[in-house]
């Protein structure tokens, strides 16, 4: 047999080649190291290849802990499977029923299209209200539901500006014909654009061609050099979306799963922690995700030509025109919605309300309103399930005070503003299985005493100052998952990190905040995250597109990470000290600078 046709045949069975021989590759682990850690270790390194290269699903593998755990005699089913659905999956569960209740009201397209109609409709100033507008509804919708909401919007307004894709490829190419039909033939929209009346898209072609005909008098290069120039534009609405999307998420606890795996894993290893909560989270990471955004805007708009003199000035040519046509469009969509209804205006009262509350019960910095509950009782999850409870049975239509009066008059149909089933369909219980699977993962990493075993063999890391230790962490987090699952890298890596702060004496935060957003920072790839495959399944972008914006993307991330930590970061949670509740029990408390602790690790006294 052919060695070509044994690597296909074996390529077609990797999956199962993946879980016949990795426990058996793996096997001496359980007799070469300390019983207990052993086993524990054998379960976490299974656990990662089967996540990294999705032998199994990754939900199937986050319930693996549950068989292994047990039977090895590493923790007892009944201390296992609680982790499975501790209050950060209801704070998390809170966040995509009031997502689904958003999206089944369209309140998302309304402040999508009203973001683009202020910010205009040059090139940057799209990619810009493109990138705001996204990040913004991923704060609270999933990365995946936002992409896939706004790249039919951005395609709509791209047919305006430039016509067909497709056309603006043929001119690409062509350097002899400048009466090519390409150039004056009728657009063929063949992406999926926004729902649209059919006479809308006619007259706006119609109005293309007729302006065509009558101005273009331009050269073949000089058709060519305009074509590659809006083909660029068209890429980089493409690839901004699905980059501030995986940003956006960064900045609420609820807006991707890191950022509650690391404040339920916080919680699991420093129980007397209460610094980090809905509001103190949103303090710290929205500036540091508006930051990152302006800078991915710059990039973006630099690259992809969006940036140049027409921000700050008219001109009235055939890129006037089309930027028109494009307000025209915009405008017209947002009409079609017509006037806010009862339903929409009822979402939005408890959108707000559910931010207000999360970021009002415990803010710190003043008197929250969780003090006038017992200490200790109500934390996010409680105040996300009671919001979200409401929406089962408020009315989506006004209700009529009339019919209680008038026995004649029509009664409004009782309709809830979401339906079980509705929540039921669109809540990814995969996902709630992966949170609990890390949560599980960790407690055993803490009971069988692996974690402290990795932090002991960790120890060179010490000799490394904290603040090039942060931009360490994140850039190997931020390059680990481009390949792996952002979920699965911060179960992996979390409980190491945290280990490694109490080893070095560092605030555990100041090493486990930025591993938690390095691992959202995965942008060179079409298989790094759902949005960056969704942009890329357009066929519109190449790999090399996403690598080459990728790479300085992540690089802007490394260093917006390490100015909020050294910054606002240092103020807001004091990272500067060794905090009494980092301690082990059988430590007393002891409050250590960071500073010092560098000089000492230097002098190996640690």
């Amino acid at each position: 047999m052919k060695l070509s046709v044994l690597s296909k045949k074996l390529w077609c069975v990797r999956k199962q080649l993946i879980l016949l021989l990795t426990p058996l590759l793996f096997l001496p682990l359980l007799f070469t190291l300390p019983e207990k850690e052993g086993k524990c270790l054998y379960v976490v390194v299974l656990m990662a290849m089967f996540w990294c290269t999705e032998a199994l699903p990754l939900a199937v593998t986050a319930m693996l802990p549950i068989c292994l755990f047990p039977t090895l005699g590493i923790l007892s089913s009944k201390t296992l499977c609680p982790q499975y659905f501790l209050e950060t999956n209801f704070l998390f569960l809170s966040g995509l029923v009031l997502a689904s209740s958003i999206e089944e009201w369209g309140l998302h397209r309304r402040i999508a299209l009203k973001v683009l109609s202020i910010v205009g409709v040059k090139p940057a100033w799209l990619i810009l209200g493109m990138m705001a507008t996204s990040a913004f509804l991923s704060m609270w919708l999933s990365n995946t539901a936002t992409t896939a909401m706004m790249l039919p919007i951005a395609n709509a307004i791209l047919e305006s500006l430039f016509g067909d894709l497709e056309t603006l490829k043929q001119k690409c190419k062509s350097r002899e014909d400048p009466d090519s039909d390409g150039i004056n033939g009728q657009c063929t929209v063949k992406l999926h654009p926004l729902p649209s009346e059919p006479m809308e898209k006619q007259i706006l072609s119609t109005e293309r061609m007729d302006a065509t005909e009558q101005t273009d008098r331009r050269t073949a290069e000089e058709i060519r050099s305009e074509a590659e120039y809006q083909m660029n534009v068209w890429k980089g609405f493409l690839i901004c979306i699905p980059y501030s999307s995986s940003i956006g998420g960064t900045a609420t606890l609820t807006g991707t799963a890191p950022n509650l795996i690391f404040i339920g894993q916080l919680k699991s290893y420093f129980p007397d922690c209460d610094v980090i909560n809905f509001g103190s989270w949103f303090a710290f990471a929205f500036p540091l995700m508006v930051v990152f955004l302006f800078l991915g805007w710059l990039w973006i708009s630099y690259l992809y030509g969006g940036l140049n003199t027409r921000l700050c000035f008219k001109r009235y040519d055939e890129r006037a025109q089309a930027e028109a046509r494009a307000r025209a469009l915009i405008e017209e969509d947002y009409r079609k919605l017509g006037p806010i209804n009862f339903a929409e205006g009822a979402i939005s009262f408890f959108f707000v309300l559910f931010a207000v509350m999360l970021f009002t019960r415990d803010p710190k910095f003043v008197t929250g309103w969780s003090v006038f509950f017992k200490k200790g009782y109500v934390s996010d999850a409680v105040t996300g399930v009671v919001i979200v409870s409401i929406l089962f049975f408020f009315p989506s239509q006004k209700p009529s005070l009339r019919w209680w009066f008038d026995p004649q008059a029509s009664n409004t149909p009782y309709v809830p503003l979401l339906s079980w089933k509705k929540a039921q369909d669109s809540i990814p219980w995969n996902i709630i299985l992966l949170l609990g699977g890390g949560f599980a993962m960790a407690k055993a990493c803490e009971e069988s005493g692996l974690a402290a075993w990795i932090g002991g063999h960790l120890q060179p890391l010490a000799e490394v100052p904290p603040a090039a230790a942060v931009m360490l962490i994140t850039a190997f987090l931020a390059t680990f998952t481009e390949f792996a699952s952002n979920t699965a890298t911060i179960i992996i890596f979390l409980p190491v990190i945290a280990e490694l702060a109490n080893r070095v004496s560092v605030n555990p935060l100041y090493f486990m905040i930025p591993a938690t957003v390095g691992c959202s920072y995965a942008f060179m790839l079409p298989v790094s995250t759902p949005p960056n495959s969704i942009a890329f399944a357009s066929g519109h972008l190449m790999v090399k597109d996403m690598v080459k914006t990728g790479f300085v993307m992540n690089i802007l991330g490394i260093l917006s990470v390490a100015l909020a930590m050294n910054t606002w970061g240092v103020a807001m949670f004091n990272l500067n000290t060794y905090p009494e509740w980092a301690h082990d029990g059988n430590n007393t408390a002891v409050v250590t600078d960071v500073h010092l602790s560098s000089v000492a690790w230097l002098n190996g006294t640690l």
